[in-house]
């Protein structure tokens, strides 16, 4: 209970200086609005990253010719490397019994056209049956394609919703022709909904067989090989595998790297972690600048606050306060203050956070520890720039302070 009266004073102290107390606050605010508004971009982030990356399957993994290239080193290394093609996708498929799907991918960006509607820029996949079954490629209406349409390189495409809602609108595509890049394909069926990743829109694609692909667009390009194991428990057995097979198939040096590089949703989750961890690091320490300069702040208003209640403080003394009631009640005042402003500052951050979720593509999700960290940071901001304040009023001479005018 005398904690809680303290706290009364306190913010009857704050109530009769509105302008100044807000103005104390200024660098808190910032500090706390900043930390709470990273922290709830990077999280919903998180969520929305691992959900996404997390759909290829802890037991898939694939074998592409480019990996991560997080340099230019890196990039000039995988450049050089020979391209992964249909055969050695297919040697993979017949040799490795640990494996329990292989499938390939080839990319490319053409123009799709029905009709006078036309999509530029439209992502289109050759791919074989397996990988649509390893992938979060989910069926609405038709069918995805199948073994049958590779091996007999049929003119056939799935299509996704984008592609659907822009050339096809209030239609059924099932059936109908769509060409890509000029070349006419028959619709057999078009995906769920995926929506957009940072930005970009999962749902504007069209896929078609990978021996169509490879006959219609050329053999030129690298294929990611695409590989489900038997079990998360035998992932890195399949792995060695198939890094022997396609070793010996390349003619890879013993004391050389791989020739290509394998990448499994953990990797990419590691990749990414890294690059929020060190922008979450970057922000935190900015918005520490403005933590210190707030704690400078209170600590001003703090010591101008003793003063001018150099008159009460000897009179509480005369009437028996000892010096810790003093210098708690000092504290009281410094913490409240510091946390007023982290509660302002989680606010505002919240309401940043939820602003960027609706007018961009990042997602946002406000954590529950960053609220606690929130409180917890301001107040200990207001603790440390309090205690010389709170000490300086304990140490007042009752008599001298009863004189001070």
């Amino acid at each position: 209970m005398q904690w809680f009266g303290r706290v009364l004073v306190a913010l009857g102290s704050l109530r009769a200086n509105k302008l100044r107390s807000i103005l104390t606050l200024v660098g808190v605010i910032i500090g706390v609005t900043t930390v709470i508004a990273v922290v709830s971009v990077i999280a919903g982030m998180n969520r929305y990253v691992a959900s996404t990356i997390n759909q290829l399957g802890a037991n898939t993994f694939f074998v592409t010719k480019w990996g991560i290239i997080t340099s230019e080193e890196a990039w000039l290394k995988a450049r050089k490397r020979k391209r992964l093609d249909s055969d050695d996708m297919k040697v993979v498929r017949d040799l490795f019994q640990s494996c329990v799907k292989v499938g390939g991918n080839a990319q490319t960006v053409r123009k799709v056209q029905c009709r006078n509607q036309s999509l530029a820029d439209v992502d289109i996949a050759g791919l074989t049956a397996e990988v649509h079954q390893m992938t979060d490629t989910r069926l609405q209406e038709g069918r995805m394609i199948n073994a049958s349409d590779d091996q007999h390189r049929r003119r056939v495409a799935f299509i996704g919703q984008e592609v659907k809602k822009r050339l096809y609108p209030n239609l059924d595509p099932i059936g109908r022709e769509v060409k890509v890049g000029g070349i006419p394909f028959t619709i057999i069926g078009y995906a769920e909904e995926k929506g957009s990743f940072l930005g970009n829109n999962m749902d504007n694609f069209v896929d078609i067989p990978l021996s169509t692909f490879e006959r219609n667009f050329g053999r030129h390009r690298s294929i990611d090989v695409f590989v489900e194991a038997a079990s998360v428990e035998v992932m890195s057995v399949t792995q060695d595998e198939v890094r022997s097979i396609l070793r010996a198939r390349r003619h890879d040096d013993y004391h050389d790297d791989d020739s290509f590089a394998m990448l499994t949703s953990e990797s990419f989750m590691n990749l990414y972690n890294q690059l929020t961890g060190t922008a979450f690091v970057a922000m935190v320490g900015i918005s520490s600048i403005s933590l210190v300069v707030g704690g400078i702040v209170i600590m001003n208003i703090m010591m101008v606050s003793v003063t001018e209640r150099t008159r009460e403080i000897g009179i509480r003394k005369a009437i028996g306060a000892r010096r810790s009631n003093i210098m708690f009640q000092f504290l009281t005042e410094a913490v409240t203050l510091a946390a007023v402003g982290g509660l302002i500052g989680i606010a505002l951050g919240g309401g940043a956070a939820k602003v960027l979720e609706a007018t961009t593509p990042l997602p946002a999700a406000i954590e529950w520890w960053s609220v606690v960290a929130g409180i917890a940071v301001s107040s200990s901001v207001g603790l440390i720039s309090g205690v010389w304040p709170a000490m300086k009023a304990a140490r007042l001479d009752p008599i001298e302070a009863l004189r001070h005018e």
